[in-house]
């Protein structure tokens, strides 16, 4: 199938699919007369797969690492799983921190009045280099 097929199939834009490509994450043939290239079934479930995994928050080393243990038969779970709470970990890290900015956000909208005066709290707040 053509490029537009396979991104529309596997919900990724013409320009992932063609990074992916690039990249190594699947290897479609390419036509030797018009260098167009040609995606197959297994092209499209690779993309597929990549594109939740990223969904997730994967990284692209991640997902390499996932799809090897997705094409070994003979993998063990434990592998999987053990990425799967690394990723978990990185999540409950980054909603921390986006709690605490969202509360320090608060914290200045609330100091600000919102008025027609020039005074604002959170202006003085960002332009102030000495709390970074």
């Amino acid at each position: 199938m053509n490029i537009g097929k396979v991104a529309s199939l596997s919900g990724l834009t013409v320009k992932a699919v063609r990074y992916y490509s690039d990249i190594g994450i699947i290897k479609p043939d390419v036509d030797a007369n018009t260098g167009y290239r040609d995606f197959s079934e297994p092209d499209l479930a690779k993309l597929q797969f990549v594109a939740k995994a990223r969904k997730f928050d994967f990284s692209l080393d991640d997902c390499r690492e996932l799809l090897a243990l997705y094409e070994n038969t003979e993998r063990s779970s434990k592998e999987v799983k053990a990425l799967t709470l690394e990723k978990i970990a990185e999540i409950d890290i980054k909603l921390a921190e986006l709690n605490m900015l969202r509360q320090q956000l608060i914290t200045l909208a609330s100091a600000c009045q919102g008025d027609d005066r020039p005074d604002c709290p959170i202006l003085d707040a960002l332009s102030d280099r000495t709390s970074e």
